[in-house]
């Protein structure tokens, strides 16, 4: 079947590099700048086309983020839970979803990874007909991540975590699109050094099997990791000043769920009316009323 019409959003971790912040509440429901940090990757697979989603956190953290989301009914889109009693790496995800994946296509993103701008997601994820797509980012600082190297056609020929001498620019960011191989990939794989399922070595196996695929995102493009406390303000103050000088909220998810036609005018309506007095409902009542439209719609 191609496409991708299944999401994991992997909201666990100890979030050590934000304490003592994540003694209260788990990194993913720290506010980037106006919403929960969960609201960004959230609305980057409901903008995708998705709306069967998965999130996977902590036993302690789990019930937090139902009682913020719930069922998802509200956006229109279908919202289940899994806990990850112990992180054991980013791959371990598709171990822990292997019930929900199936035998489907799946997208993963991390919940602290923040994407904004026209990627273009709801084209690359309808097409999507099996094997691996993963994404380049072209940073200032690619030995702090894993980086794709590419042959003089642009063709993927390795990927290599935290090079000393990295080559390329090109950095993978946390969202990836799988087949429903990835499991018994996953399954099959041994924890790294660090103890971890390690996602870089999920996709050497797909490159293996010559069938990863790198969407290189160029300008206009903005990826931010949110994992410490200086990327966490950073992104606060990326968020409100494009919310100020454009007017528009970005990660707003009943703006993205009407705009995707996932709820009517109708619930639209509703969801207002219930809604507290606040900035937030003000920007809701807008869009009822003059069609401002999201970010990547």
């Amino acid at each position: 079947m191609s496409g991708v019409k299944k999401g994991i959003i992997l909201a666990g971790g100890a979030g050590n590099r934000l304490y003592p912040l994540t003694l209260v509440a788990s990194k993913q429901l720290q506010p980037v700048y106006d919403k929960p940090m969960i609201y960004y990757p959230l609305s980057t697979v409901m903008r995708a086309g998705v709306q069967d989603i998965l999130i996977i956190s902590t036993p302690l953290d789990v019930p937090r983020f139902q009682e913020l989301l719930g069922d998802g009914s509200r956006f229109g889109i279908r919202l289940s839970y899994k806990v990850q009693e112990e992180p054991k790496g980013i791959a371990q995800a598709f171990l822990i979803a292997s019930d929900f994946i199936g035998n489907d296509n799946v997208c993963l993103i991390l919940g602290d990874n923040i994407f904004y701008g026209k990627m273009g997601l709801t084209q690359i994820f309808s097409g999507f007909n099996g094997g691996a797509k993963i994404f380049g980012y072209p940073v200032n600082d690619p030995e702090r991540y894993g980086v794709v190297e590419f042959d003089q056609t642009g063709r993927v020929i390795g990927i290599e975590e935290k090079p000393k001498k990295p080559k390329s620019r090109f950095a993978v960011p946390g969202l990836y699109l799988y087949d429903g191989h990835v499991v018994d990939i996953a399954r099959k794989m041994k924890p790294s050094s660090r103890g971890e399922l390690e996602i870089t070595d999920v996709n050497l196996e797909y490159l293996k099997r010559q069938m990863l695929r790198v969407e290189k995102l160029e300008r206009g493009i903005a990826w931010l990791d949110t994992g410490t406390h200086m990327s966490l303000l950073e992104a606060s103050h990326f968020i409100g000043t494009l919310e100020a000088r454009q007017g528009v909220k970005i990660a707003c998810l009943e703006e993205v769920a009407y705009r995707k036609g996932y709820i009517d005018k109708k619930q639209m309506k509703a969801i207002v009316s219930v809604t507290p007095d606040s900035s937030y409902n003000d920007y809701l009542r807008k869009i009822l009323n003059d069609g401002v439209c999201c970010e990547g719609c």
